[in-house]
């Protein structure tokens, strides 16, 4: 699918995984690249070094991110879609004391629920209804959607109920939205990246890191953001590729802890 003279949303493209994949489009095709994050000074920043857009949105805010997509139609059609805002706290289920009160919070529980999988859902759900309104291309398609979840989707670890939980509905409405956007030339697709080196994870020492990236099968080392960025916009243009969620993550599975 050819993303020349169209819009591509990154959302959570202020930091991390968001903004190298924001940096990585803007560099290797001809599309107008919207940056959407809540971070209204860096996500400016950014998108006027890339000469992209900035969008200020809540992806969990039905209202603004209609207001974002008109936004963004107004500059070009939309075609792509990556959705990268997401994250989440630990916490295990039960408390060291085994009280109701010390149990996993419920707030912080649906919170990160709905920031992960309620979030990407609606991202999808408007940006999907404007690619369809698209003019199709060769092969009938009309846009292209990229989400991430996670490999704590399939190994999450202690304290990572909420986290996994979010991630694991987006790995399985992936299918389900492939198939129901079909008839309308817009396909969908998943990535579920392993450790990667991104802003939160860089902050812990340096000995931790190197554990981490040794445990890796191959290679020995963390992910990088630019790595992810190569994946989706190969999901993003490779018009065979449908309903898939694919892991990047060196071959790692989780331990427990």
């Amino acid at each position: 699918m050819q993303l020349d003279n169209s819009t591509v949303i990154v959302t959570g493209a202020a930091s991390g995984l968001g903004e190298a994949t924001a940096r990585f489009l803007a560099e290797s095709e001809k599309c107008h690249v919207v940056l959407l994050d809540l971070v209204e000074q860096r996500g400016s920043e950014i998108a006027a070094e890339l000469a992209g857009h900035f969008v200020r949105a809540d992806i969990t805010d039905p209202a603004d991110v209609i207001r974002a997509i008109d936004t963004v139609v107004e500059i070009a059609p939309l075609r792509g879609l990556v959705n990268c805002a997401g994250g989440g706290t630990s916490a295990r289920t039960v408390g060291k004391d085994t009280s109701y009160g010390s149990a996993h919070n419920l707030d912080s529980f649906t919170r990160t629920v709905t920031l992960n999988l309620i979030g990407t859902f609606n991202m999808i759900r408007i940006g999907a209804s404007a690619m369809a309104r698209n003019e199709p291309g060769p092969d009938g398609d009309r846009g292209a959607i990229v989400n991430t979840a996670s490999v704590a989707a399939f190994d999450g670890q202690i304290g990572q109920a909420a986290y996994a939980a979010g991630k694991a509905g987006i790995v399985g409405m992936t299918l389900p939205i492939a198939r129901d956007l079909s008839d309308r030339g817009v396909r969908v697709n998943t990535i579920a990246p392993g450790i990667f080196e991104t802003p939160p994870m860089l902050a812990v020492p340096d000995a931790v890191l190197t554990s981490l990236g040794s445990s890796v099968p191959f290679p020995k080392r963390l992910g990088r953001p630019p790595e992810f960025a190569s994946l989706a916009r190969e999901l993003l243009t490779n018009s065979y590729i449908n309903g898939e969620t694919v892991r990047l993550d060196g071959a790692i599975r989780m331990q427990p802890r």
